[in-house]
């Protein structure tokens, strides 16, 4: 399996958030994913949401990173995955809570939620690795109905322990407390 990952030091400056879109709009451009495809504008929401989230609550320097895959997974309308990760030097851990009425925050990792096929986060080194998958499935073929996104949760919340991993699908934990992740 061919991939390519390119990664983007982050500030903790909310200037940063634009700059992390503007670059990522160009890596998947570079990587065969057209502006008009959803998956691109999907992913540009994903790494908003995560940039935003590292800026904001971290004040932290942080490292996105894109794993795109190659041209052979792409070759004829195949499936393939595009992974997202933000890591910062914070030990605090992603805190899900579900916005009400007209608060302007709190509203983030929902979105994560209902848009990435997989996400979750684990501890790494002194900080933390955010991290979410989204399966870019073939256009205009039966198998596209595959890759329907379930509907988001408010009731799933992140490990909050040491060396903790939470693994999210749909809002619904499916590997919450391991010391590895399965990818």
């Amino acid at each position: 399996m061919q991939v390519l990952q390119v990664q983007l030091e982050i500030r903790p400056d909310p200037a940063e958030v634009g700059r992390a879109r503007k670059w990522a709009r160009s890596r998947l451009a570079g990587s065969g994913i057209e502006a008009d495809e959803p998956v691109a504008e999907t992913l540009i929401l994903l790494v908003s949401e995560l940039v935003t989230n590292a800026v904001v609550h971290t004040g932290c320097p942080a490292v996105l990173r894109l794993v795109l895959p190659g041209a052979a997974e792409e070759a004829g309308g195949a499936s393939a995955t595009v992974r997202l990760e933000v890591a910062d030097a914070s030990t605090r851990p992603p805190s899900r809570r579900c916005a009400e009425g007209d608060e302007t925050s709190g509203r983030g990792l929902a979105l994560v939620d209902g848009l990435a096929d997989r996400w979750g986060w684990s501890t790494e080194g002194a900080g933390k690795r955010i991290w979410c998958e989204v399966d870019r499935c073939p256009t205009g073929s039966a198998a596209a109905a595959l890759c329907d996104r379930p509907p988001v949760s408010c009731d799933a919340a992140p490990a909050a322990r040491e060396g903790a991993v939470a693994v999210y699908r749909g809002g619904v934990p499916v590997c919450e407390g391991f010391a590895y992740e399965a990818v």
